[in-house]
């Protein structure tokens, strides 16, 4: 299998698992019918890559394949049909929305340093591309966004890792393709772990306790 199709395969699998949890989540925390749930879907599985390739000035891919409008479109819709046999939402949602963070991020590093951005440049761009649609969500259902949360758990920090890893593989000469692959590992099994052990990220000397 070819890299880039390795890199379209993950960045696919990143658009799904995001629009079922952008979808998931509108079910769960907002009063929306079908065309909120596929909106907040598509949104959350798109927002960060279209930030991204605006950042990097380029076209976003959105606007250019297909294939990621009606994955999302799928991901959020398998979401509206199934929501009365999710009984207990919150597992799946941190689920998906771990798996969207994971390959989010190890795609827009890959892609920031295809197209020439410096090693810290790319790392950011990564970690950006994996919060981006979630935050847009958040905000548009009223609510403080993930990324920003102190109660979350480790959340940007699993998506700076996963995209810094891409990166310092890229620097020591070694190609993308299943590169991203443990990028998305690392990012993935960092961010489960946190949920797992209850894990968070420093807060400021003197913060009232959660």
């Amino acid at each position: 299998m070819s890299t880039q199709t390795i890199l379209l395969v993950l960045d696919l699998l990143g658009v799904f698992a995001f629009a079922l949890d952008g979808a998931l989540t509108a079910i769960r925390s907002a009063r929306v019918d079908i065309v909120g749930v596929m909106a907040l879907g598509v949104v959350t599985a798109i927002g960060g890559g279209i930030i991204r390739d605006v950042l990097l000035g380029v076209t976003p891919a959105t606007f250019q394949d297909w294939r990621y409008l009606v994955t999302a479109l799928s991901g959020a819709t398998v979401a509206f049909f199934l929501s009365r046999w999710l009984h207990h939402l919150n597992k799946p949602i941190l689920l998906f929305d771990a798996a969207g963070l994971s390959l989010f991020a190890v795609i827009g590093a890959t892609k920031a340093l295809e197209l020439g951005v410096g090693p810290l440049q790319a790392t950011i761009l990564g970690a950006l591309s994996a919060v981006g649609g979630g935050t847009v969500r958040d905000v548009l259902i009223n609510r403080v966004p993930t990324v920003l949360s102190a109660d979350s758990r480790l959340y940007a920090i699993p998506a700076m890792l996963g995209a810094g890893f891409v990166v310092v593989v890229d620097v020591f000469g070694f190609g993308a393709g299943w590169v991203a692959v443990g990028g998305a590992a690392t990012c993935f099994t960092v961010r489960v772990l946190s949920l797992r052990y209850r894990w968070n990220a420093p807060r400021p000397p003197g913060a009232p306790s959660l």
